[in-house]
């Protein structure tokens, strides 16, 4: 069986900002610069740091943002020479280029286990009056997803805009849109994008929150949409399309533009004016690693998130689409909530029928595979790669890989063929996702696409015909880890576990944009009011709305207590009760697949105990890493000191225990870890621990149980995990996988544990 779909994947690829003081070319060309200011030596004879960042460091005119609130500083289109002389300045604590990222590119409220009248959607009333700011692309607000039908009034605290410009005025927001803000100084003072070097091309975009892409529209309404009867996707998913938190009020902060990325000062923008303008949980579903991941005082999506978080704000990121390879999760400062991606129970099937087979409606088509020719670019249909006469009036093999899936179909068509098979490369294994493809086409994993083309190869009179099924629901398995979700181990603090948790990121039902058809692609002239992606994009807003409602019935959890009651209570077991499989490799998955497991918004409304954090938590962390005071001032934006002993990266309080053993250490030794939980349950609850060791090691808890009364709301704990070198056998992902949790009868608070060997530096 393969499957169909008529439906697009934003793939993320991500870039890393690194420091200006980088080997720079003697080009003059003006570039942006992010400068990081130290905002307690500014004289007070300035009334304001524009004022001061204006007459001291660069013209008014080079300036394009003042950042206030999640960091202190500005940015500047400024030459490499003018750039290095600000530097000189002593009080600019860091400085980095602007860099741009790419996106990360229904029924998935009932697969996370939320009830009408019942349960989180009933105590939170539907996430009502939480604010959640989606930094995308935008918003097309005429959506039905976006009506504010019987909303109340808008939050009194909410302090933010509604910006207008092409194709929007104050009326496009409501109580429902509460503000839109777009940023694109950053964008435009860039070299070499848009129509003539930077700048916006007017003919694809709006100059104003209005999204031309379709991305924000999609992840704004999958947290946060409302109900919105008879939705489909040509016929796809019929059903009833919500968001997350239904109630929740939406304020849009568009950073991201057609064709052309986000920019980190814009993006950094974003992050200073949503934390300003009051919401309570940011949703950003931007990619920043490129392969190799920035440190945090160099990424500015970390340095954003940490002036959110630090002020009460939960930030949702996702996991980047990079999988299933190792190592390549992105978003990883612990502050984070990091989010990879899942499957649904909902697939749209279509079989591919042989030649050798019964034809549907008695029509076969012949069957080509270009790729046989051994042209690389024909194999994966890239524009121009196809020879009219050999596909004309056939159904067309094209390999996954280089462009766009959508756009391989459109080669296709140009080409004169009727249909495609999609076929998935060895590093996509079976995973299947599906999109809105402008001809009839079935994608189908590696080893099919083998068969198939196996088929071919000894039948020079191949024909084949596609037999689709449409919407089926109930598949089993599900959840399954999706093959492009980003992996774990964290490639920057292996101590911390990343992805933090997945939720559904296949085959998402959402609302959409007017502006371009559901493919995304310039000839494709088709309206839709809703499309159909994947990608680890589609799961991060999940996480945001299930955050507006948490906050919304606990409107006390911080940000940390937000994230640790999803991940101690998350699912590991699938729709048959078995543990969730890895798509890639149809084996078990494993924390480095999903880190505490999939969301389960049944439970996490009452999840016992939370594992928390505060600021200087997360300072204490920046100073076990070696960060030294001015570097963690470029994160925090005040004056730190480290501890004389130097506290352990591992010891930060979360609900995860990852724990690395030199590889050059032989025979028996342990680790000793901390952790601290806070009653959120009933007062004089009494918890026992419940160990599953990871293979060939040993755990032991001290103590062993927790007593909490009414005084006693916080308890600490010991974890001492053992290794004997000639025991350790580490499974194929290089790591051996526990738990542990504390039980009371009524809730299980479950932390996973990850035990690895690391060759020393």
């Amino acid at each position: 069986m393969a499957s169909l779909f008529l439906l697009t994947l934003f793939l993320c690829f991500t870039f890393t900002a690194i420091p200006f003081f980088s080997p720079v070319s003697a080009e003059p060309e003006a570039k942006t610069y992010i400068f990081r200011v130290d905002s307690f030596s500014k004289p007070a004879v300035f009334p304001t740091h524009y004022h001061w960042y204006s007459s001291e460091f660069t013209e008014p005119v080079n300036i394009l943002h003042v950042y206030d609130n999640v960091f202190h500083g500005f940015s500047a289109s400024l030459s490499p020479s003018q750039a290095a002389s600000v530097l000189q300045h002593p009080s600019i604590l860091a400085t980095f280029e602007d860099r741009r990222r790419q996106l990360h590119t229904t029924r998935s409220p009932q697969f996370l286990g939320l009830r009408n009248q019942k349960g989180l959607w009933s105590e939170s009333d539907y996430g009502s009056d939480v604010i959640v700011g989606v930094l995308d692309t935008g918003i097309w607000p005429e959506r039905r997803s976006f009506s504010d039908l019987n909303l109340g009034p808008v939050p009194t605290r909410w302090k933010g805009v509604c910006e207008t410009g092409a194709k929007f005025t104050s009326r496009n927001c409501n109580r429902k849109i509460i503000g839109a803000r777009f940023f694109s100084k950053g964008h435009e003072a860039a070299p070499g994008f848009g129509p003539i070097g930077g700048g916006i091309n007017d003919t694809v975009e709006f100059r104003s929150p209005r999204d031309a892409d379709g991305h924000g529209t999609h992840t704004a309404s999958t947290a946060a949409g409302r109900h919105a009867f008879r939705a489909s996707m040509s016929g796809y998913a019929s059903g009833i399309a919500k968001g997350v938190a239904p109630k929740a009020r939406l304020a849009v902060y568009k950073v991201c533009w057609k064709n052309s990325g986000c920019f980190d000062s814009d993006i950094l923008a974003a992050f200073d004016a949503a934390v300003s303008d009051g919401v309570d949980v940011i949703s950003i579903s931007i990619g920043g690693g490129d392969g190799i991941s920035s440190p945090y005082y160099l990424d500015p999506i970390a340095i954003g998130a940490y002036g959110a978080v630090a002020r009460g704000v939960f930030v949702s990121s996702s996991a980047g689409n990079d999988g299933p390879n190792g190592m390549s999760v992105t978003n990883l400062a612990p502050w984070l909530t990091t989010v990879g991606a899942g499957t649904i129970d909902r697939n749209f099937p279509a079989e591919v029928i042989l030649g050798d087979g019964k034809p549907l409606n008695g029509k076969m088509y012949p069957i080509v595979y270009p790729g046989k020719s051994g042209v690389l670019s024909a194999s994966l249909c890239m524009e121009n790669s196809l020879d009219p006469h050999l596909v004309r009036g056939k159904i067309v093999i094209c390999d996954r890989g280089s462009n766009p899936r959508v756009a391989k179909g459109l080669v296709v068509s140009k080409a004169g063929g009727v249909g495609m098979i999609l076929t998935n490369g060895v590093s996509n294994g079976e995973g299947l996702v599906g999109d809105a493809h402008m001809i009839p086409t079935c994608a189908v994993g590696a080893n099919e696409g083998d068969a198939i083309k196996a088929y071919i190869s000894k039948n020079p009179t191949a024909a084949a015909t596609i037999n689709f099924h449409g919407t089926i629901i109930g598949v089993k398995p599900a959840p399954v880890v999706a093959s492009f979700s980003g992996r774990g181990p964290n490639g920057l603090n292996p101590e911390i576990l990343k992805p933090d948790i997945i939720a559904p990121g296949v085959n998402i039902l959402a609302a959409w944009t007017d502006a371009v058809g559901p493919t995304g692609l310039d000839l494709d002239h088709r309206k839709a009011e809703f499309n159909i992606l994947s990608g680890t994009s589609m799961a991060c807003p999940h996480v945001s709305g299930a955050a507006a409602l948490l906050k919304s019935a606990h409107p006390d959890w911080s940000p940390a207590a937000i994230r640790s009651a999803m991940m101690t209570t998350a699912n590991l077991v699938d729709n048959r009760l078995l543990l969730m499989t890895d798509e890639a490799t149809g084996k078990p998955a494993t924390p480095y697949d999903y880190g505490a497991g999939h969301l389960n918004l049944d439970l996490a409304l009452d999840p016992g105990l939370v594992y928390d954090l505060a600021n200087q938590d997360y300072v204490s962390f920046l100073c076990a890493i070696e960060y030294g005071p001015k570097t963690i001032q470029v994160i925090t934006k005040s004056p730190v000191n480290c501890p004389m002993r130097k506290p352990l990266p591992e010891n930060l309080n979360y609900p995860s225990i990852a724990a690395l053993f030199s590889t050059a250490t032989k025979g028996v030794s342990s680790k000793t870890f901390f952790r601290t939980v806070t009653n959120v349950g009933d007062a004089n609850a009494v918890y026992r621990v419940k160990i599953e060791a990871p293979k060939g090691v040993a755990v032991s808890v001290k103590p062993a149980k927790l007593g909490f009364s009414e005084k006693m709301r916080k308890l600490s704990y010991y974890v001492t995990i053992t290794v004997d070198s000639k025991n350790l056998v580490l499974n194929d992902s290089g790591a051996v996988f526990g738990s542990l949790s504390w039980v009371d009868g009524k809730h299980v608070v479950r932390s996973p544990i990850v035990v690895t060997q690391m060759s020393p530096l």
